[in-house]
């Protein structure tokens, strides 16, 4: 066998080496950006099912639970008044208008039953609220505190992915959204999230 067939052979093996390696690690790469979404697509449902029973909660006592064992209890046995508003119009005699409020309580609901229906989340335990989907025994962190601010009565609520599945989320980053995942902010009156 000639020099330059076997050249040939070994920059075929190379260059067949290097393509595997080239494809192997551009597709490693793919497969752990659709990993990271999975499991931050999960964080989020969770986050939003957090976000809508704080609002519940909010709606019934006039504030966010500032505990897990209040917003638990709150979701497991908790009742959400439905309420009519009505409202009577009556002229007066120069011509203006008068508005009367009327709200009838018609009953209520139960908040796992209104929040977390058996036909969209098969599988619901209220006690597994604050746990991570990715990490088990690692939970969120919650804060929430109700402040005056201008005079005025207000309520803060913040609920963080304390264990990023996506390590490159740092607290300190410069841009919000590469921050954990995280709805609502310790100085801001939101329940926005930052996905």
């Amino acid at each position: 066998m000639s020099l330059t067939k076997i050249l040939t052979i070994v920059l075929f093996l190379g260059a067949l080496g290097v393509g595997y390696a080239l494809y192997n690690g551009i597709n490693s790469t793919i497969e752990e950006a659709k990993e990271i979404e999975r499991v931050e697509n999960t964080v989020k449902a969770k986050l939003e099912m957090i976000r809508n029973a704080q609002i519940a909660y909010q709606g019934n006592y006039g504030d966010y639970a500032d505990t897990w064992e209040k917003l638990i209890h709150f979701v497991d046995t908790g009742k959400i008044w439905l309420v009519q508003r009505t409202e009577e119009i009556t002229m007066l005699a120069y011509g203006a208008e008068s508005s009367k409020f009327i709200y009838d309580t018609l009953g209520y609901r139960a908040v796992r039953d209104s929040l977390f229906k058996s036909s969209v989340y098969p599988n619901f335990d209220p006690w597994k609220l604050p746990e991570l989907p990715h990490a088990p025994g690692k939970y969120f962190s919650l804060y929430a505190k109700d402040s005056v601010r201008s005079g005025v009565n207000v309520d803060y609520v913040e609920v963080v992915d304390t264990y990023p599945f996506d390590r490159t989320r740092k607290d300190d980053a410069d841009i919000g959204n590469r921050r954990p995942l995280r709805f609502g902010s310790r100085t801001e009156i939101t329940t926005s999230g930052n996905w």
